[in-house]
């Protein structure tokens, strides 16, 4: 009967560091979201809400808020985050590199996006345009 107790509390040790950096690790995520989405002009609080939140990065990456209906399209979706992921570095002016550094080392880019000096410049995608 004691060995099962012991076991149980010592298993339950790296859970437990587990959820702790779990969550710290949420909690750095918000945080740099927010400065990025005030960076950008746009309410920070925003970046907690899950449809709106999506809506304030096709703001901020200069796409039509009808985009937000293909992101619940399976496949269409991966493509539609690449293209914002992109735009969204660019809106900042970075390049499509840092853009791609965001889509595959988030953890990374998105704090060096938030907390270097680099300003938002609206973009804005002219769909057609006419010869």
């Amino acid at each position: 009967m004691y060995d099962n107790m012991y076991a149980s509390e010592v298993s339950s040790g790296p859970g437990i560091v587990f959820w702790i950096f779990y969550f710290a690790f949420i909690v750095f995520f918000i945080i740099v979201m927010w400065k990025i989405f005030v960076k950008a002009g746009k309410p920070g609080w925003g970046c907690i809400v899950p449809i709106y939140n999506n809506i304030l990065q096709l703001e901020i990456a200069g796409r039509p808020i009808w985009w937000i209906f293909l992101m619940f399209i399976p496949f269409v979706n991966i493509v539609i985050s690449i293209i914002v992921i992109i735009d969204f570095a660019k809106a900042f002016g970075k390049g499509t590199g840092f853009g791609i550094g965001m889509l595959f080392l988030p953890f990374i880019f998105f704090p060096i996006l938030a907390f270097d000096s680099s300003e938002y410049q609206e973009t804005i995608h002219i769909v057609s345009q006419p010869y």
